[in-house]
């Protein structure tokens, strides 16, 4: 007998047809794993050059993560956020940092905008100059009441000319207009300005605090020997950045994209890493199935269980490795596009690089070998331990039920699904679309191991309608029935591409709904306006509000605050969209209904209300103080005075503006709403847009929110089609010779095509019922804890989703159908 690698090179060599779909399968998974292994990598060593710091070798600011820790002893985790805006450092650190001995000088830098003339330049201070090179064309360094002007600057005199040096201009910061002398001209392009050090802390709108301390070596100090220096003396209160670090210091986007590229990675990636290898798995072990004749004859002729299992581990061994090398390279170019469309979303800065080691690859070539020997470990089980006379009988007809243990298995996955579904119910926000995933992967699992007698009971039922269908269709169900582990194969993975497609697309489309249905209700502004570039000038509203015919008015400043979510070890800080309100109580009322279901609206200092799912998710009522975390990351204990239901369409939290313009980079009100006036009037601050208006401006920053829930559901869904195609098309293609029989005992082959045809409807349609079924059972609890509502799917995208895994399931059996049955009759 020929040796065992012998028996499984033959295998692969002379019916390579049998291999294909595996190799197809563990392509796809090597693919996805290197896909999302590359962009956690990226994530994990994302990091961007200084520009700006380059020629300060240390730079001290502050940790731009809100800490959030939970649990204790060990268990102990940090359940944190980057924060939504910059953290800063207290201004008295600069002089502990220009004290340590092997500091020349320590510059405290500032950056926020101002406005001139409906302009919006950058301003520093002048002793950034120090390390950025600016040098006065004209003129000398700011002192107090100055300012220093790029040459190209767009700010004017009082009479519109271009300012020189000893000229006065008025320019706006969040807090007033100033009048300030210039005192130099600077070479350069971009339109900056620059005050003296302590007045652009000053000035800044958050004084005594400054975003960075660059400091600078003595001669023959060594950037390492400074950085020890200066963490010495700053200690807790600072972090200490030199190298490539210091670009996360100018570029605080960077923590925002690194967790974004770690969440895809890890959290999607596990994900859809699990449905890449479980599919995977499914296919290995249909392969071996399919070979069960073989199986049982060499057992019959003395083969031993030994042999058996390491034949299938030694074709593993031969197919696994080159399926998972060649999609490798597929892996890194879909990484390489899904990173830059992040990019060109402006989710991840420019600067950062996609980070391509081996690692990755490797790691995705280790996960399929594994995966290819343990599944035909797993299936090689039964045909290497049974008797040879029991195996030749169990090749030629098919097991009426799966093992116990099975059983046992698929009936607990079920349970768990139910309750993580009525768990799911009872939560709310974050907590309830965490249950909810959990939902839709045990019911996935169960459909796995439960497949079989799932597949009995469609072909049960579908098989009624059936038997009316003529001979073929009476055919169809009886091979249904008959062939419950074959129809199990092949319905599994349109249920996993219907369920994850269904649950992400249609989660999307309930958000939106409910968004827009909110905004429909809660905007009762006749004007909004959007300033072109920066924000609105300090007397704008009040402004506006004299208009003639304008009965309220007032500013929203947008911004994000965290706040403490969950309980437990499960707690955790979630971002919630903020508005500032420039305005009375009353005013505000009049431009929005925000549908106050508990206490009252009062905009004075120390007072916020919250959206009802995000007081729910504090777990939080009228009277009660919430912690957050402002867009800075300073903590903050407002008294909760209201509830709304209008929070997804307007804002989930409500505040005095001045309770956040200290808190934010850019203060300057992003909105004016308006109840009466003109557009004409109106339109001297910014575009003015009426409500039909501003949905559809709104409606664009839900569709690129959403994109990258419509790229996973694209990617799972999408390898979830292929594995469904590739499983039929390998089922379909292990029936030459029953197929073969139909044709010798009289079927034409119109018969034959259309008993395919019914069988395959009989797959799609079962495939699009349970995969719509866990789906509803996983949006059901999420829907309900994002948007207080029930699910909303559009027809005809549902319908789209039917039509395509209707199309899929007769275009991969009819095809290979056709090819077997154009060979002749013999």
């Amino acid at each position: 007998m020929p040796r065992t690698n012998g028996l499984a090179r033959a295998a692969v060599r002379f019916k390579p047809a049998a291999f294909m779909g595996t190799f197809v399968a563990l392509f796809m998974a090597a693919m996805v794993v290197t896909a999302c292994g590359v962009l956690l990598e990226t994530g994990l060593r994302a990091s961007v050059a200084p520009t700006r710091y380059a020629s300060a070798p240390v730079v001290a600011a502050a940790d731009q993560r809100a800490h959030f820790l939970t649990g204790t002893g060990e268990e102990r985790t940090d359940n944190g956020a980057p924060v939504p805006d910059r953290a800063r450092l207290d201004h008295a650190l600069v002089a502990r940092a220009a004290a340590v001995d092997g500091a020349r000088a320590a510059v405290p830098d500032v950056t926020y905008p101002v406005r001139a003339g409906g302009h919006t330049l950058t301003a520093h201070g002048w002793g950034a100059t120090a390390f950025t090179g600016e040098q006065p064309s004209k003129g000398r360094a700011p002192g107090s009441g100055e300012v220093a002007l790029t040459q190209d600057t767009p700010v004017r005199t009082a009479d519109g000319g271009a300012p020189a040096v000893g000229d006065r201009v008025t320019l706006t910061t969040a807090d007033g207009p100033r009048d300030l002398r210039v005192s130099a001209l600077v070479a350069g392009s971009t339109p900056t300005v620059w005050f003296d050090d302590q007045e652009a802390v000053r000035l800044s709108g958050h004084p005594g605090r400054v975003d960075a301390i660059a400091v600078l070596p003595k001669g023959g100090v060594s950037t390492s020997e400074l950085k020890a220096q200066v963490g010495a003396a700053l200690g807790k209160h600072a972090m200490v950045h030199t190298g490539d670090s210091r670009g996360s210091v100018e570029e605080t986007r960077v923590d925002d994209a690194e967790e974004l590229l770690v969440g895809i990675g890890a959290s999607f990636g596990g994900v859809a890493t699990m449905v890449a290898v479980f599919t995977a798995a499914g296919t290995v072990a249909l392969s071996v199935g399919q070979r069960a004749r073989e199986y049982a004859l060499l057992r019959a002729i003395g083969t031993t269980p030994r042999q058996i299992r390491r034949t299938i581990a030694t074709e593993s061994l031969l197919v696994a490795p080159i399926a998972g090398a060649l999609g490798c390279l597929p892996g890194i170019a879909l990484a390489s596009w899904w990173f830059g469309q992040l990019q060109d979303k402006g989710a991840v800065p420019r600067a950062v690089d996609l980070a391509v080691s081996p690692l990755p690859p490797l790691v995705a070539v280790g996960a399929v070998v594994l995966t290819g020997l343990a599944a035909g470990w797993a299936a090689a089980r039964r045909p290497s331990r049974v008797r040879p006379g029991q195996a030749l009988a169990e090749a030629a007809v098919e097991r009426t039920r799966p093992g116990w243990i099975r059983i046992g298995l698929g009936v607990a996955a079920t349970a768990g699904g139910l309750t993580f579904a009525g768990l799911a119910q009872n939560m709310s926000g974050d907590d309830a679309a965490n249950a909810a995933l959990g939902v839709v992967m045990l019911f996935m699992i169960a459909v796995a191991l439960l497949g079989p007698l799932v597949a009995r009971a469609c072909a049960a039922l579908v098989g009624l309608p059936l038997r009316g269908a003529g001979p073929s269709g009476s055919l169809a169900a009886a091979n249904s029935r008959s062939n419950a582990r074959r129809l199990a194969s092949a319905i599994t993975p349109i249920v996993l591409a219907v369920a994850f497609a269904s649950t992400l697309v249609f989660m999307h489309t309930s958000q939106d709904r409910a968004t827009a249905r909110q905004q429909s209700a809660g905007i009762t502004a006749d004007h909004i306006v959007r300033p072109p570039s920066g924000g609105l000038d300090p007397g704008a509203v009040a402004e506006a509000a004299g208009r003639p015919g304008v009965t309220a008015a007032v500013g929203l400043l947008r911004t994000t605050v965290l706040f403490e979510s969950g309980s437990g070890a499960s707690a955790m800080l979630q971002a919630a969209s903020t508005q500032g309100v420039s305005g009375s109580t009353q005013h505000l009322g009049a431009v929005q209904d925000l549908d106050v279901r508990t206490g009252a609206l009062d905009l004075a200092p120390g007072r916020v209300a919250l959206d009802t799912r995000v007081a729910a998710g504090a777990d939080v009522r009228v009277g009660d103080r919430i912690t957050l975390r402002l867009p800075d990351g300073t903590k903050s204990s407002p008294k909760v005075v209201a509830t709304y239901e209008h929070g997804l369409g307007l804002s989930q939290v409500t505040m005095a503006r001045g309770d956040l313009a200290r808190h934010v980079t850019d203060a300057f009100d992003s909105e004016l709403w308006a109840k009466g006036g003109s557009a004409g009037d109106l339109a001297a601050y910014g575009t003015v847009l009426d409500r039909d208006g501003y949905h559809t401006a709104a409606s664009v920053e839900r569709e690129l929110n959403a994109w990258a829930n419509t790229l996973m559901a694209a990617v799972l869904g999408g390898f979830a089609a292929v594995a469904a195609g590739n499983t039929l098309v390998m089922t379909v293609l292990d029936r030459r010779r029953e197929l073969g029989m139909l044709r010798l005992i009289g079927s034409t082959r119109r018969q034959v095509l259309r008993m395919i045809r019914w069988e395959a409807l009989l797959v799609a349609v079962a495939g699009v019922v349970i995969g719509s079924a866990i789906a509803l059972a996983t949006l059901v609890p999420m829907v309900r804890g994002l948007t207080g509502g029930a699910p909303y799917v559009p027809p005809l995208l549902y319908g789209a989703f039917v039509a395509a895994a209707i199309i899929l399931g007769l275009a991969t059996t009819a095809l290979p159908a056709r090819a077997i049955l154009r060979t002749p009759r013999t």
